[in-house]
């Protein structure tokens, strides 16, 4: 089964809080040609670095930054690989999935189904509340940010669910020997890194629910499924379909989409729907296609294998 598969005598838990050190490291490394555009265009326009209200930085046009941002990601992803590789003498397959080819059947019908629920549900807010929104397109740097995003945003995710639910799920059942604590702390650590978000900055801390939440859903998926698919195709579309629909003067990514929420934000149904009524739902739908049984076992159970 997927978690046990990183569970081995030799991967002591010390080895992963190492591997944790170096992917960190290449996150750092991978920061470099952001801090060095900062600072070439602040030295050549003589002023600082101006943020909004939000304290999020606003130097580069949006296209600019996100390609910044995201380049980090895949120096992430090649600290994935080399941590899994030579560090723990793994394959990536073991980080993703149980099954003895990736499905890409369930990461692209996960893919679909959140893709159609994203966008069916920003329609309906649209037209319900068409003064909470502007229409943002403008054709050159949409097409710049399509360009940006298919390439460069599914790194981004699937870097942070090889790390939260390959990596570090498995790194923790190699300490506790189950299954519900590396499905709580790896939902309590991925919620934790958003804390600084300028959403939650913007809506307050209750915005940690959501956070935390998907973190959740994330495993159970993973856990239930054994293996990454689920998980891959869902985060994708969450922040590749977010990133070309909309956009607000208040959100992580600044991108040319296609509208622009003008509304204030607040912290109400928008967290607790998705958390309480649709990730129940997608569950159901995907339990019911894959045929998921034995839930407890799968998400509680201990693990002997080792």
């Amino acid at each position: 089964m997927f978690i046990e598969q990183g569970v081995k005598s030799e991967n002591k838990f010390a080895k992963y809080i190492v591997g944790s050190i170096m992917i960190i490291l290449a996150s750092f490394l991978g920061q470099i040609p952001f801090i060095v555009a900062l600072e070439f265009d602040a030295a050549k326009n003589d002023t600082a670095y101006p943020k909004d209200e939000a304290g999020i930085m606003r130097y580069f046009d949006s296209n600019v930054t996100l390609f910044l941002l995201l380049i980090s990601f895949v120096f992430v992803m090649i600290g994935v690989i080399v941590v899994v590789r030579f560090l723990h003498n793994q394959t990536m397959h073991s980080i993703t999935t149980s099954r003895d080819n990736v499905d890409w059947g369930r990461i692209f019908f996960s893919f679909s189904v959140w893709s159609a629920l994203t966008v069916g549900t920003t329609l309906i807010s649209y037209y319900n509340n068409p003064a909470d929104f502007i229409i943002n397109f403008k054709p050159i740097p949409f097409a710049i940010l399509v360009v940006i995003g298919v390439i460069l945003i599914p790194i981004q995710t699937s870097a942070e669910e090889y790390i939260f639910r390959g990596y570090l799920m498995q790194g923790f059942a190699n300490l506790v020997k189950n299954k519900w604590f590396p499905l709580v702390m790896t939902s309590l650590i991925f919620g934790g890194l958003h804390f600084f978000n300028p959403e939650v900055i913007k809506m307050g801390p209750i915005i940690m629910i959501y956070y935390i939440g998907t973190g959740l859903f994330l495993g159970i998926i993973t856990l239930m499924d054994e293996g990454l698919e689920l998980a891959l195709g869902f985060h994708a579309a969450n922040n590749l379909i977010g990133a070309l629909l909309i956009t607000s003067d208040w959100s992580a990514f600044q991108t040319h989409s296609i509208l622009k929420d003008i509304s204030e934000p607040s912290a109400g149904a928008d967290i607790i729907v998705p958390v309480l009524i649709i990730y129940p739902i997608l569950l159901l739908i995907f339990s019911k296609k894959y045929q998921w049984t034995n839930w407890k076992e799968k998400l509680t159970g201990k693990i002997l294998k080792f």
